[in-house]
């Protein structure tokens, strides 16, 4: 028995997020919304580590002293539960924007879209239109090409350079760091974490695009868990759309509609060509769809030069593509809501209670007590305190409990802002005025600049 296989020509197509998207470039209602939005997050980068607060860098996260200023409050590595909740209001704010607005986050102020379409816009105005790309690309190297090229990545790379020194400027002050880059006098590890960023800007944005979306990202993996059938996201109306069908302006649309079966889409491929991941919003909802709008803009000008009515594309809800009415409200929203103000709350609270100062008592472990010939007791102790505020103060230390108490050391007390002082302190008091052999006291700790800032350890005193 013979058996006859007959060969077959495999064809394995590219996974989309292999293949080079070219993005058109599309003007419109919610592009001029995202580009504003843009530049106001892109300015608000540059000018905050400019800004000065008391004589100080207003916004520094200097991780070398450890400790994050910003404006008149700076947190220590003790202030780190306000991290915590920091995560926690921006997990419960990610959540419920997302099922009230879709991925509102993603298309207009997240920094890969903000970063990647402005790299766009450059390679737009260097290398041409979406098809002279298309064709610059295909084309055999030349000088022309070379050139072209050369000046975008040059430009990129510029770009690149620039975010990564504004990002550093918020981890070391930025006077002394743009000093050091004019003289040339940058530490080995400065420079390795500029060069760092500038090439993380330059492959995230220049190179990689819409591949950090699609399969890096983790948000596009699990959105779909926050979704639900009022969350506003950007569909396509087939109902209204199908059968698609390619016409001319100059035909009778209306009539061509109705004698071929068409639907108002005229397929002229404008949504996917415009798209940064390069979907088919067509297709149905798509994990890879970042709610940017750039299809809605574009429909709605094919829409307007085929004289049909907008909103084939748009920002819509699975409830109302069915022709039901979308609720505004879902206990899931108003749960997240919930978790949002609690979060805000209990943040303003903590800081509002927080005092800018930290101070611990330590007993001297070599001996509890000492007497001498008049019958005084003499305790020993270490004093650590932490002036975590903004300015030098003057201290104050009392022992209220013991009235015959002698403190050991200057009445004021200078310590700088944002330094850990130890002192000594000997404290006497006649034993014939203690009743107990152990008395619980406290060592109160009071600026005296600033009298609200005051702090009290208790520590124990003890006699023979």
């Amino acid at each position: 028995m013979k058996f006859n296989f007959k060969e077959e020509q495999l064809i394995i197509k590219p996974h989309k997020s292999q293949q080079s998207i070219y993005v058109r470039e599309q003007k419109g209602v919610y592009q001029n919304y995202r580009r504003l939005l843009s530049w106001l997050l892109m300015i608000t980068f540059i000018i905050i580590p400019f800004l000065q607060y008391q004589g100080q860098q207003a916004v520094l996260f200097d991780i070398g002293k450890q400790q994050f200023r910003i404006f008149a409050f700076t947190f220590w590595p003790q202030d780190f539960v306000l991290l915590a909740g920091i995560l926690m209001l921006a997990a419960f704010a990610l959540f419920f924007v997302t099922t009230w607005l879709g991925r509102v986050w993603c298309g207009y102020v997240c920094p890969q879209t903000i970063w990647t379409l402005a790299y766009v816009w450059v390679e737009h105005r260097i290398e041409g239109k979406r098809n002279q790309r298309i064709a610059l690309d295909k084309s055999p190297w030349s000088l022309h090409k070379l050139q072209k090229k050369s000046l975008k990545h040059c430009i990129w790379l510029l770009m690149s350079f620039l975010t990564a020194t504004t990002f550093i400027s918020y981890f070391i002050p930025v006077q002394s760091l743009y000093l050091d880059l004019l003289s040339f006098n940058w530490t080995a590890l400065i420079t390795f974490w500029v060069l760092f960023f500038t090439l993380c800007t330059y492959g995230n944005a220049g190179w990689l695009r819409e591949k950090v979306c699609i399969d890096m990202c983790p948000y596009a993996r699990f959105q779909s868990a926050m979704f639900d059938k009022n969350t506003l996201l950007v569909a396509y109306d087939a109902q209204r759309g199908e059968n698609r069908g390619a016409r001319k302006l100059k035909d009778d649309s209306q009539q061509l509609k109705q004698e071929q079966g068409l639907g108002d889409c005229v397929d002229c491929n404008l949504c996917v060509e415009v798209c940064p991941t390069g979907i088919d919003i067509r297709n149905g909802m798509q994990y890879e769809c970042i709610n940017c709008a750039l299809c809605i803009d574009a429909c709605d000008e094919t829409m307007t030069r085929f004289n049909y009515a907008k909103g084939l594309i748009s920002y819509t809800s699975e409830q109302a593509l069915t022709g039901e009415t979308s609720k505004g409200f879902s206990f899931k929203l108003a749960a997240y809501a919930s978790f949002c103000l609690v979060c805000s709350i209990a943040m303003v609270l903590w800081i509002n209670a927080r005092i800018p100062l930290e101070a611990s008592i330590l007993r001297d472990r070599n001996a509890l007590y000492s007497v001498d010939y008049q019958g005084i007791i003499e305790n020993t102790y270490t004093l650590k305190i932490l002036n975590k505020s903004q300015q030098p103060l003057h201290f104050s230390i009392k022992v209220p409990e013991i009235d015959t108490t002698l403190l050991k050391l200057p009445k004021k007390l200078l310590i700088k802002s944002g330094a850990m002082q130890t002192v000594p302190l000997t404290l006497t008091a006649d034993g014939n005025s203690l009743e107990n052999k152990m008395t619980n006291i406290s060592f109160i700790i009071q600026a005296i600049e600033q009298p609200s800032i005051l702090l009290k350890r208790e520590t124990i005193f003890f006699r023979d």
